[in-house]
C-alpha cells in the first residue's frame, strides 16, 4: 500500500487506516512508544535489524501522520525524544482488539484446531 493511500480520503476507514500502520515497523513501534518516551538509539537497541534509515524514515512518516511526537531537547549532544500523541494513543487502543483476535489466532495455529 503507497503513502497515498493514508491520505486518500475516498477510501473505506479500515484502508485508511491500515495505509497508516502499515509497514514491518509501525506496529511494534507504536507497541513500544505506548509504555513510554524512548531515544532513537533506544529504539534501535530493542529492535534488532532496525536500521538507523528506515528507523528515522518510519518515525517521520509516523510524525506526519500525527502519531508520534518528536520532542528535541536543547542540550549538547542534542537528544531527541519521541512519544504517543494522542491521537496515535487512541490508534493503539483501536488496535488492541485486532492484537487480542492475533493472539486468539496464533494459538489455534500452536494447537490442533484447524484454522478455517
Amino acid at each position: 500500500m503507497t503513502r497515498s493511500r493514508a491520505r486518500d480520503t475516498n477510501v473505506c476507514g479500515v484502508t485508511a487506516a491500515i495505509a497508516v500502520i502499515d509497514g514491518k515497523w509501525k506496529t511494534i513501534l507504536l507497541w513500544l512508544l505506548e509504555s513510554r518516551p524512548y531515544r532513537p538509539g533506544e529504539l534501535r537497541r530493542r529492535l534488532p535489524g532496525l536500521t538507523e534509515k528506515v528507523l528515522t524514515q518510519t518515525l517521520r512518516e509516523m510524525e506526519a501522520d500525527g502519531l508520534v511526537h518528536r520532542e528535541v531537547h536543547d542540550e549538547r549532544p542534542l537528544k531527541t525524544v519521541y512519544s504517543l500523541t494522542p491521537f496515535g494513543r487512541d490508534l493503539s487502543e483501536a488496535l488492541a482488539p485486532l492484537s487480542d483476535w492475533g493472539h486468539r489466532r496464533l494459538e489455534r495455529l500452536a494447537g490442533s484446531e484447524p484454522v478455517s
